[in-house]
């Protein structure tokens, strides 16, 4: 339960950072955001697990990076799919 709770957090957070950085307009839902944030965390993640920088000391910040890189992808893969502009 607190790992779902976590990643409900974790999406809202790094897909609102994703629609941040990204330019224009995107016309998607809160709930997408997250949804798309949580699917940039898990490959964020991965991506960091596989280059082997997924556990630092202190804050992950190179996690966080490939996470928020991911999801400005997923979003742009989502926009591009849908129509939306």
């Amino acid at each position: 339960m607190l790992s779902i709770i976590g990643m409900i957090i974790a999406g809202a957070v790094i897909g609102a950072l994703a629609r941040l950085i990204m330019r224009g307009e995107q016309n998607i839902s809160v709930l997408w955001t997250i949804a798309l944030g949580a699917v940039g965390a898990l490959i964020g993640s991965a991506v960091a697990g596989f280059f082997g920088v997924a556990h630092t000391p202190g804050v992950d910040w190179i996690k966080w990076a490939t996470s928020v890189v991911a999801a400005i992808i997923a979003i742009s893969i989502y926009l591009s799919v849908t129509g939306r502009k």
